[in-house]
């Protein structure tokens, strides 16, 4: 008898099937292969089906799906997706066991896994194996991420979710658990790894440091991503990995051929760099959705994601050039911004944004940020004044393919920056943006101060463009070269840049290769030149070619969705390539079917959701709540009827998310809504809210933004009491040391830039800017020589700083 087809949906907590996942990292260089092993156990009486709905970075290639149930163990292949649907379909309907992994068509980073049919109290053991390639950060660190946290995606009104939808709220802890160990080799030494999450101590396995192992220590809780930054002693150069293919694959296709990866790290002439864009057109995008009311972490001194936000907000305004353009805009379920179009950047104006920046909260609900994108886009472009544009959200949206779809159709009127806030954030989101929009991505998550990051893609949008970029290949005759990768658009000094290129033919006897960059920066002429072995390393396998194939599925997928001609061709292209090279794609997956398994199946077969997530989050679809409890109306924004939900607390977490660790003790509701009314005012009570008020610690102070608040747009600072407060001093100790030569700004600016360079080096990343155009404004005044005025300031302020450090 047949397995009965109608499946009964059922979301219990104390009987999800997954129970454990172990991870094997293995990083060579700045590639990193990463081995997932999820053990399933059917613990009730009757036949299961478990869904899993999960994220990968974004850029992974998945390329290995396996599965062992006892003692045998089956391979997955990739399939066309339709067929593999069905397939998997018919063998769970004949009782046959069978695993389907497929990618979201909406994003990228999200996967669903579905094991079928598994009989009562069986055991099964699923293996995925992805490659990706790790980031660089501002520190020269390289970035692996492992994200265990999967946030809901806000899809709006209308919009086709698939996959995306499927990814809901629910019991707090993941009741499954996580070890995970990292092996890194290198050429060069390795100084150090670090991590957002406790490690067990690293040990060297060579003398020359070239190789180490660490392991997560125990007790992980699924609450955030995991993130591993890995040092190497030296800075990263300019290399080339050349790849054998494989002799039985057929010829003149990818996996036949060899393949080389060109890892570029450009270095732009300091004259350059030293000078800084003085014009451009700024515009700030921040997501005001709900979810950006929760914290950024949950240790000591940590601040909501808004707030972090708006003190970003302010260094960036300050650190804006005299006589540029900007704008600020907000979103949510609907979005606004401070002025009807970009306005020039001066006293006034900057004032006015200002004071909005400190009156914005997270209250504009849902994250759709696709609308407000269309707006400025429609926004007519200032002449000699390239649009650059700064996003921040924490990523959680559902149409994702459709904002990068947007993005890049504008890639030729302005620059993107994105960043990612907080855990969860979605990588093809972030990601995506940057890469369509010739920008550069930031992730800021944990402990992270956003100010650094979000202060170097400035750097980065004040830095000339790259322009009339080309790539010249010199090979021994016999071989050609076909590029893989899309055209370079974008060069940021010390960030790199990827090629992966297909070695065709045989070559006439030389050994070498040579790749040669040439661009033009602010009108000068700049080569960058690499030669390359080609002889084939024989220790990545088949990493370079799978990551050359998921490059070139990624384009073929863009063009199909921009509009070409021949889009069935592009498909078909695109599947050829997924299962020729074993690797998943938006029209592939991975199919496995236990063809010994076949068995009579009684009764109906239960599904269970895996939670992915850590669902004491806040998310968009339920805001409103303050981390500490609820002194406001509570409601949830779901596009179903309305529907009140009661219970105790323990309840509350599993069928309302929203209140997290600190919840609510006594009693709680939810509404569900639809659209945008509000069904009910609720009143929630907790005795112990207010004491956890009253004994909350005043938070400390921030002196270097306090500084910087009281900058002017031109660059100079007042000389009055809240200066002197900055520095600890009374406003008549700062009048009575100045000396006769300088009026009172120029004393206060000379004070201002000594406590910098003397009080916060440490944090010079992120007041570089408002110090350059202090120190323009000093040079602008005409002064003379002020070396007894920075005598008399580094006695005032018990520093040691040089005129010449000051830059004036």
């Amino acid at each position: 008898m047949s397995c009965i087809c109608d499946v009964v949906v059922l979301l219990l907590c104390d009987s999800v099937p997954l129970k454990s996942i172990s991870v094997q990292v293995r990083v060579q260089d700045h590639v990193a292969t990463v081995s997932s092993t999820l053990q399933y156990v059917n613990e009730e009486e009757r036949p299961l089906e478990a869904l899993f709905v999960f994220p990968l970075p974004a850029d992974a290639a998945v390329c290995h799906f396996s599965a062992k149930i006892g003692e045998h163990e089956i391979v997955a292949e990739v399939q066309d997706r339709e067929s593999a649907r069905d397939q998997y379909d018919d063998a769970v309907s004949s009782g046959q066991q069978a695993f389907l992994l497929e990618e979201s068509a909406e994003s990228p980073d999200v996967f669903r896994l579905s094991v079928g049919c598994l009989s009562a109290g069986q055991n099964a053991a699923v293996t995925i194996i992805y490659i990706t390639e790790l980031a660089v950060q501002a520190d020269h660190s390289l970035r692996f991420c492992l994200p265990a946290v999967l946030n809901p995606r806000y899809t709006p009104a209308g919009s086709g979710a698939g996959i995306v939808s499927e990814i809901s709220s629910g019991c707090g802890a993941v009741p499954y658990t996580l070890t995970l160990s990292v092996h890194v080799s290198s050429p060069k030494p390795i100084s150090k790894l670090e991590s957002n999450c406790s490690l067990d101590p690293l040990v060297f396995l060579q003398s020359d440091h070239t190789q180490a192992t660490v392991n997560l220590s125990p007790g992980h809780m699924f609450d955030k991503d995991f993130e591993l930054f890995v040092f190497y002693q030296d800075t990263h150069q300019p290399s080339a990995i050349v790849e054998a293919g494989v002799t039985t694959a057929p010829p003149g296709s990818l996996m036949r051929d060899p393949v080389v990866m060109i890892s570029l790290y450009p270095e732009f002439p300091e004259e350059v760099m030293s000078s800084l864009a003085s014009r451009g057109e700024f515009v700030f995008v921040i997501d005001r959705s709900g979810s950006m009311g929760s914290m950024m972490h949950y240790g000591k001194g940590a601040k909501m994601r808004i707030e972090s936000a708006k003190d970003t907000l302010l260094l960036l305004l300050k650190s804006l050039p005299m006589g540029c353009y900007f704008n600020i805009y907000g979103f949510g379920s609907h979005f606004e911004s401070f002025f009807p179009k970009s306005v020039v950047y001066n006293q006034e104006t900057m004032d006015q944004a200002l004071k909005r920046v400190k009156e914005m909260k997270s209250d504009m609900g849902g994250t759709e940020i696709l609308e407000p994108l269309k707006h400025i886009y429609s926004q007519r472009c200032h002449p000699d004044h390239p649009r650059q544009l700064l996003v921040f959200t924490d990523g959680e949206v559902g149409n994702t393919k459709k904002v990068l779809d947007l993005v890049k159709s504008h890639a030729h009127s302005h620059r993107c920056f994105s960043f990612g806030i907080g855990e969860g954030a979605s990588a093809a989101l972030i990601t995506g943006m940057a890469r369509e929009g010739s920008g550069h991505a930031q992730f800021i998550t944990d402990t992270d101060r956003m100010q650094p990051k979000v202060m170097q893609s400035l750097r980065f949008a004040l830095q000339p463009a790259v322009v009339n970029i080309s790539v010249d290949w010199t090979l021994p005759d016999g071989l050609t070269v076909e590029t893989l990768s899309p055209p370079i658009n974008v060069l940021f000094q010390g960030q790199r840049t990827l090629i992966y290129a297909q070695l065709k033919g045989e070559s006439s006897g030389g050994s070498e290769g040579t790749v040669t960059v040439k661009y033009s920066l602010k009108d000068q002429p700049v080569t960058n030149q690499l030669h390359f072995c080609l002889k084939p390393t024989e220790e990545t396998g088949l990493s370079i070619h799978r990551l050359a194939a998921r490059t070139l599925i990624r384009s073929l997928e863009q063009e199909k969705r921009s509009g070409a001609a021949d889009v069935e061709g592009i498909r078909s292209r695109m599947v050829e390539l997924s299962v020729q090279a074993g690797v998943s794609s938006v029209h592939t997956a991975f199919i496995a079917v236990n063809i010994d398994s076949r068995q009579t199946v009684k009764g109906p077969l239960n599904r269970r959701r895996v939670l992915a997530y850590d669902s004491d989050e806040f998310d968009d679809m339920c805001y409103g709540v303050p981390q500490m409890g609820c002194d406001d109306d509570v409601y949830c924004e779901l596009d179903e009827e309305v529907e009140l939900l009661s219970g105790d607390s323990e309840e509350f977490d599993d069928m309302c998310y929203g209140v997290p660790q600190m919840g609510i003790r006594r009693g709680f509701a939810c509404f569900k809504q639809s659209n945008d009314d509000v069904y009910g005012d609720i009143d929630i009570y907790d005795d112990g809210f207010d004491a956890l008020a009253e004994a909350a610690p005043e938070p400390q102070k921030d002196l270097l933004l306090q500084l910087v608040s009281l900058q002017k747009a031109s660059g100079c600072w007042d000389l009055d009491a809240t200066l002197a407060d900055v520095f600890g001093k009374m406003e008549d100790e700062l009048t009575n040391q100045k000396p006769a030569q300088v009026d009172g700004s120029v004393w206060a600016t000379l004070l201002a830039l000594i406590w910098l360079y003397g009080c916060k080096i440490e944090q010079q990343v992120e007041w570089q800017f408002v110090a350059m155009k202090a120190a323009s404004w000093i040079g602008s005044q005409k002064v003379g020589d002020l070396s007894q005025c920075v005598c008399a300031g580094n006695v005032l302020l018990g520093c040691q700083v040089t005129k010449e450090t000051l830059g004036i």
